[in-house]
């Protein structure tokens, strides 16, 4: 059972990130597109998020707190060498959630800056975990392709989040804002794709080990539905924002679904490459877990965690499901 409880865990973080980067996805990308949109549309897609955006971000802690508890030397590694990026994004999301509440709150006058804030931050926590996606896939190296890298990848993570907020918001508004959201997921798709490949390119480059998993015979053949369902999707989903933007209102929820479809590929693909490592080609799983005695009593607290978010999450989102109203207060 000891060689098993880390594998557990990993999946519970693997899950949780995943939970988090889909959910809480879309409502930073929401907050980043916000700048685009006047001042009815602004209260219109706050409104949108506005009953899950809190809960969203429980999976980013419920993530980190599992990569502390099971796997201490991992956190002090990945952390240690990401401290700045972590930072920043903590600031981003710290200024994003005071702007969410003092925008409605305070006096007209005072408003447009709350929306930049709320902007910003967004925007900020975005950068922040796309460059650490980049820094975490070339080996946490800060060097010239290492950061440049990450750089890239923010941008595109930028990209992917803004497709997944667009297509939240497809889903949600009505008239005008629902046609510029259809624009707004057309430009970013691009960028995600460009974002998705960029990935899955350099992250065999980054160990030798890592190519033979996935060039090296039969692996390849098995391996091949993970790029040809991503271009399906990316297809799919273009092909939906086509007919969206003719005026075609049935499935309204392709491009968000595509989108997510994709999200989930490349996170299968990134889990394979780097699996059973923490730190790639530095240290697996089983070097990094915490003592079988203590994983068994924490599964404990996981199993009721866990299940208890997801179920509040799922009701939530059933009470607050269909086309946006007026926000007020």
């Amino acid at each position: 059972m000891s060689e098993w409880l880390p594998m557990v865990f990993v999946g519970l973080m693997g899950l949780s990130m995943l939970l988090y980067v889909v959910l809480d996805g879309y409502d930073l990308g929401v907050g980043i597109l916000l700048r685009q949109a006047d001042d009815a549309e602004k209260d219109v897609m706050i409104a949108s998020i506005g009953p899950f955006w809190d809960a969203n971000e429980t999976w980013l802690v419920l993530g980190v707190g599992l990569l502390l508890v099971a796997f201490p030397a991992a956190h002090g590694v990945i952390l240690g060498a990401l401290y700045l990026p972590v930072v920043f994004m903590l600031v981003g999301l710290i200024v994003r959630g005071v702007a969410f509440d003092f925008r409605v709150k305070v006096h007209a006058e005072h408003k447009p800056f709350w929306n930049t804030a709320f902007h910003a931050g967004s925007l900020l926590a975005a950068l922040s975990q796309g460059f650490m996606l980049g820094l975490y896939i070339t080996g946490l190296e800060y060097n010239v392709v290492g950061v440049v890298f990450a750089i890239v990848i923010a941008l595109c993570l930028v990209a992917g989040y803004t497709l997944l907020g667009a297509g939240w918001l497809i889903m949600k508004t009505e008239g005008d804002l629902r046609q510029r959201a259809i624009g707004w997921a057309r430009r970013s798709l691009w960028f995600t794709g460009i974002g998705i490949v960029a990935v899955s390119l350099a992250t065999p480059l980054v160990s030798p080990r890592i190519f033979e998993k996935w060039f090296a015979l039969p692996n390849l053949f098995f391996l091949m539905p993970i790029p040809l369902l991503t271009g399906l999707l990316f297809m799919g989903c273009l092909r939906a924002l086509v007919k969206l933007g003719k005026g075609d209102s049935r499935r309204e929820w392709m491009p968000f679904v595509t989108t997510i479809g994709m999200f989930l590929l490349a996170f299968a693909g990134l889990a394979y490459s780097i699996f059973p490592y923490l730190v790639i080609d530095r240290m697996t799983l089983w070097d990094a877990a915490a003592a079988p005695e203590s994983l068994k009593i924490m599964l404990f607290g996981a199993a009721i965690t866990l299940p208890a978010i997801l179920a509040y999450s799922a009701y939530s989102y059933r009470v607050f499901w269909g086309k946006t109203s007026e926000l007020n207060y």
